[in-house]
């Protein structure tokens, strides 16, 4: 038979008195946290999930941050290269005038004024600031404006490319300027017509590619020779006279060659050279505007070389603005791009969420309700305490 002690029999209630009330202590911790786990030692396993969880919201916060730099960025740069395509609308607009035989110097003159500013104002949209110390067109970086106007026209100095934000994505902060400005594809994008040699009274049309698989990438001489009486062309490949030699020439007609297809108009003399030559990535913005200023400067020009500078002018200003907008199309599907990315990053942040819920947040009805019954046996353990106290034969004595 055991024998229990005086001593015993008040120091075993009173540890579990004490175990009761930590444990009570613990839940209502919990109920005022919110969360079932707020040391590593209350549950080492699920405490890692959290931990885990929390690393991995931490970086989906960053690329959050960082994909809306990029589209900060990328909206100021559409925002430029649209203002840049309504600059050079109205160039066109003003060479299209100035095309206008009727006109004389100094309406030209006028247009030439014009046509400078535009060109200033452009040379500022290409050089414009993301208003945090870049550039939008610096390339790869640039701590200067990326474009100099120097006496050779307007050159880019920064550092060809794109930069990116860190991550995955790789998504653009800024745009290639080089590229965007300076690049554009000579001619009409295929290939380039002019005039080598030419009397004054005849001039080329930009021309039409009429087959492309017929495209050889040459480059061909269209020279006039007088064939008796008959005035006559032959077409020479890379300087070799091909197939087409003494072709009697007939105003308004066409002439095709090796997929290409030009109009001489106007009045061709024996001796003149009109040329058709690969088109090539080294049409800039900026030297498009200075031919055009040039030409519309110069005095006592003839109509026909007036219409031939128009053709010329016209055709260069559609392919830097096709280039242009090819550019800001661009930008555009990085925003399409950087919305799609925006929209995986809330998925794989309410993931993480809800894995960090998981792992350590308290089920609030089930910790009420486990509160309430330790509550209750801490109150009925208190009670029973009190009535064993009263039983010792001390105070059995004192009655």
């Amino acid at each position: 038979m055991n024998r229990i002690s005086t001593a015993h029999a008040f120091d075993a209630p009173m540890q579990q008195l004490q175990k009761r009330q930590t444990e009570l202590s613990e839940i209502q911790m919990q109920l005022t946290t919110g969360k079932r786990v707020n040391r590593a030692s209350d549950d080492p396993t699920n405490a890692a999930r959290a931990e885990r969880a929390l690393a991995g919201l931490s970086r989906v916060e960053a690329d959050k941050r960082s994909t809306e730099a990029s589209r900060a960025l990328m909206s100021q740069t559409e925002g430029a290269l649209g203002n840049a395509g309504e600059l050079l609308q109205r160039a066109r607009e003003l060479l299209v005038a100035g095309a206008n035989g009727t006109y004389g110097d100094a309406q030209r003159h006028g247009i030439a004024t014009e046509l400078r500013g535009i060109r200033e104002q452009l040379l500022a949209v290409a050089n414009r600031s993301d208003g945090g110390g870049g550039y939008l067109f610096g390339g790869q970086g640039s701590s200067q404006p990326p474009f100099v106007d120097a006496p050779g026209g307007v050159q880019f100095r920064g550092t060809s490319g794109q930069a990116q934000i860190a991550g995955p994505e790789g998504l653009p902060t800024t745009l290639d300027g080089g590229s965007t400005w300076l690049a554009a594809r000579s001619g009409n994008g295929q290939f380039e017509s002019r005039a080598v040699t030419s009397n004054g009274a005849a001039w080329i049309t930009a021309g039409s590619v009429v087959n492309p698989a017929a495209l050889t990438g040459s480059t061909y001489d269209i020279q006039f020779a007088m064939n008796g009486t008959q005035l006559a062309y032959t077409v020479l490949r890379d300087g070799v006279a091909t197939a087409q030699a003494d072709v009697p020439h007939v105003a308004g007609a066409t002439i095709e060659v090796d997929g290409m297809s030009v109009m001489v108009n106007g009045t061709p003399a024996a001796g003149d050279v009109f040329q058709l030559r690969p088109s090539t990535p080294t049409l800039s913005v900026f030297d498009v505007l200075d031919e055009a200023v040039r030409d519309m400067a110069s005095t006592g020009k003839t109509s026909t070389q007036v219409a031939q500078d128009g053709v010329m002018n016209l055709r260069d200003i559609d392919q830097v603005m096709t280039r242009l907008l090819s550019a800001r199309s661009d930008v555009g599907g990085v925003l399409n791009r950087i919305d799609a990315v925006t929209e995986r990053l809330d998925e794989r942040h309410l993931q993480g969420q809800i894995e960090k819920s998981s792992a350590e947040d308290l089920d609030m009805v089930q910790a009420i309700s486990e509160f309430q019954n330790k509550q209750s046996g801490y109150d009925a353990a208190l009670k029973s305490y009190s009535m064993v106290q009263r039983l010792s034969l001390f105070q059995y004595l004192n009655t």
